[in-house]
């Protein structure tokens, strides 16, 4: 296999995935609102793209297989690893704001710990799993390790996080995706730097383990803390949409210094899968 068969894949992997998500992205613009069934469709696009490519490109397996995608699960200190980063990178994006009084904790915050823990952490986990799956199937499973086979580390994270950016942007600029108090501009800048720089993490993680699971992991803890624990016990007192969330800078500063931390550790990453 040549380096542009595997470029050929790429691209077809990528317009599947694109192609197929827009009829779940046009409902959910045309609506207004995420449902479960847009989430679910657009969330697992990704998943029908590597099975469409592996349907015309079996590669020596059989049509349609789905071996060979990091199925293992490798060393469990890098799926801990996954799931516990996205906190961190959240927290200190949080910690600057309520320090520095752009937002406060939630009134009732403290007397329900229990039920909100309980809630986001433990069956908000599983229902983040299930949809974060069929992305990082298609992110993790297939896109990444193409891509190392042919390119460097570096190049590796930055295509699959701008390819993984720009898969957003309809429900971006249809208005129906993260707060829209902010220039659509901003937004756009600003959520691009996140998914790339945090794509960084992703990629390294994947190789590192050879295990498509830190993806699920760490997309599902992603989501879990960035759009449901933290903004669920802080309130904001001002602009809050500029500094946190996907969308505003201080996330985007956090994934920057997530990506350089990760790029510095490239030096430990195997091989790649020769031609």
């Amino acid at each position: 296999m040549t380096p542009r068969d595997i470029w050929i894949r790429i691209a077809t992997f990528v317009a599947v995935t694109y192609a197929f998500s827009s009829i779940f992205m046009y409902m959910v613009i045309a609506s207004g609102e995420i449902t479960v069934l847009t989430a679910f469709g657009g969330m697992w696009s990704p998943f029908v793209g590597v099975l469409v490519t592996r349907l015309i490109f079996p590669d020596g397996r059989r049509r349609g297989s789905l071996a060979g995608l990091g199925w293992g699960w490798g060393k469990t200190r890098y799926q801990v690893l996954s799931y516990v980063l996205p906190m961190l990178y959240v927290l200190a994006t949080y910690v600057v704001v309520w320090l520095a009084g752009i937002g406060r904790f939630t009134e009732t915050a403290p007397g329900t710990v229990a039920m909100w823990a309980l809630k986001n952490v433990g069956t908000g986990l599983l229902t983040g799993t299930v949809f974060a799956f069929g992305e990082e199937v298609g992110w993790q499973g297939f896109l990444v390790p193409q891509l190392y086979r042919i390119t460097n580390f570096t190049k590796t994270a930055l295509l699959r996080g701008i390819i993984w950016s720009v898969w957003h942007y309809p429900l971006l600029l249809g208005g129906v995706y993260g707060a829209q108090d902010t220039p659509a501009w901003f937004r756009l800048v600003c959520f691009t730097i996140t998914m790339t720089g945090i794509s960084f993490a992703f990629a390294w993680l994947r190789l590192k383990s050879g295990s498509l699971w830190t993806g699920m992991w760490m997309h599902a803890s992603h989501n879990k803390f960035i759009q449901g624990i933290f903004p669920g016990v802080t309130v904001g007192v001002g602009a809050i949409s500029w500094y946190v969330d996907e969308m505003g800078v201080l996330t985007a500063v956090a994934a920057v210094v997530v990506a350089f931390l990760f790029w510095r550790k490239r030096g430990e990453l195997p091989a790649p899968e020769p031609l």
